[in-house]
């Protein structure tokens, strides 16, 4: 069995600094934009605040492991029952790694039968309303996601290969951690978020992109979404798009009011996505 790793938004640290430059900056135009849109009322009014919820679980637990910039990271964790090399690393939505979110996680993780890695890319930051949760998005600085997502693909080891999953802010920088995997990097899965315009970046990819997006969604809109699609075939790269007649955060975990329907069939999609590159 090929040994995978999936990012549900480190695998070497590179010695050469310039190689890493281009990568840091793009990630902070494509994700950094995003996060911007915090700014809207329409965007925050976008996400129905999440109902309390305590996710009471016999198999995750909290972890920490080093970072590049010499800090460390925390991280939720549920090892498969079965040993394996195969990962689900998850990349939360912009209310930060919340049990819902946990909950997702292991719930991938038991369907696809692998270990579980669920990044916090907020250092221990968990909002529970909507002006929180915005402050909390524009405060993230691209340098430090990118460690801890480094650090993730370091702790993995470097003979997995990578799967990422996020949405909204987690969907945009699930492309990211897709990008900084290079050929450690199996697959993407991206919820409406930020599309990277960058082409010569997206030629960088070493894996294929599975997108959700929504047609009355304006984060990011039908038109951006066109443009991503666009880059991608530029780029020579394959993205399997699926659109939806919903709105923003259709899928969220923390979303009370999700769409049933699209939410069902796109977890359809994302199983048949990994199991057939596995």
């Amino acid at each position: 069995m090929k040994k995978i790793v999936l990012f549900v938004a480190g695998f070497l640290f590179i010695k050469a600094a310039s190689a890493q430059e281009p990568v840091s900056c793009c990630a902070a135009m494509a994700t950094e934009s995003f996060a911007q849109n915090a700014s809207s009322k329409s965007f925050r009014m976008s996400h129905d605040e999440p109902l309390p919820f305590k996710y009471q679980s016999d198999a995750g637990k909290d972890i920490n492991y080093a970072t590049p910039d010499g800090k460390t990271a925390h991280a939720w964790e549920v090892r498969s029952a079965t040993p394996t090399k195969n990962y689900l690393f998850v990349v939360h939505e912009w209310w930060g790694l919340n049990d819902y979110i946990k909950q997702e996680a292991e719930k991938l993780g038991r369907d696809l039968g692998i270990n579980v890695i669920a990044l916090d890319l907020y250092d221990n930051v968990v909002a529970s309303n909507r002006e929180d949760a915005a402050k909390t998005m524009q405060s993230v600085k691209s340098e430090r996601a990118e460690a801890i997502i480094r650090g993730a693909y370091k702790y993995a080891g470097d003979d997995a290969r990578v799967f990422t999953i996020g949405w909204c802010f987690g969907g945009g920088w699930s492309l990211q951690a897709t990008l900084l995997g290079g050929k450690q990097a199996a697959g993407g899965i991206m919820y409406y978020g930020q599309p990277e315009k960058d082409v010569e970046k997206l030629k960088t990819l070493n894996a294929d992109i599975l997108g959700f997006f929504a047609n009355q969604d304006q984060w990011p809109s039908p038109q951006v979404v066109d443009e991503f699609a666009e880059n991608m075939n530029k780029a020579g790269k394959k993205l399997l798009l699926n659109r939806y007649d919903a709105t923003h955060a259709f899928a969220n975990p923390s979303n009370p009011n999700f769409n049933k329907e699209a939410t069902e069939d796109a977890y359809k999609k994302v199983l048949a996505f990994i199991r057939e590159r596995s």
